[in-house]
């Protein structure tokens, strides 16, 4: 059916939107948290999470195989990925070098594109702070940014979400110029 991005800062309400868009399609919803508590304030922030879950939806918690997972739901269900900056921050974690993670965003982006089920992945924008100050930070700020690109290049409906509202995101094909007379 459809890959939908959902981009945006920080408690922007990217995944309070993905719930939302979840429950107008109506379908079965599988949510794939990419979640892991490596400390207290973290295992807090995942419990928070997992209550605000409807009962019926079935969770799955996978930091890094998500092309895996994904081949293993009901090809018409909902799937929610929540989200692909953490798992960036899990696949870096475990040495995978930047070739690597690309391929495999690469890959998942395809597969959810072409799952006959609506897949909605929540991801941040990391890119419109400051400068890291430290090599590991700048990296991680531009493999974030390319592995958007892999998703939204393969969407069919990529939003910005900024303090709960939803502005969807044009295609340079899509701009009208205004200049242009109609």
């Amino acid at each position: 059916m459809a890959l939908t991005v959902l981009i945006g800062g920080a408690r922007s309400g990217k995944s309070a939107t993905a719930s939302a868009l979840a429950h107008q399609i109506g379908r079965p919803v599988t949510y794939i948290a990419t979640a892991t508590a490596g400390d207290d304030e973290m295992a807090e922030r995942i419990d928070r999470h997992r209550t605000e879950r409807p009962a019926g939806w079935v969770t799955i918690e996978e930091p890094t195989r998500l092309e895996a997972r994904l081949a293993g739901i009901d090809e018409h269900d909902t799937i929610i990925i929540d989200c692909l900056t953490l798992w960036l921050t899990n696949m870096m974690g475990t040495g995978a070098d930047e070739p690597d993670i690309l391929k495999a965003a690469r890959a998942i982006a395809s597969a959810a594109a072409g799952r006959r089920g609506e897949t909605i992945a929540v991801t941040n924008e990391v890119g419109l702070g400051l400068v890291p100050p430290n090599p590991l930070g700048r990296q991680f700020r531009d493999l974030a940014g390319r592995v958007n690109r892999c998703f939204v290049d393969e969407s069919h409906r990529t939003c910005l979400v900024v303090a709960g509202r939803v502005l969807p995101l044009l295609e340079l094909s899509d701009w009208e110029d205004p200049r242009d007379d109609h």
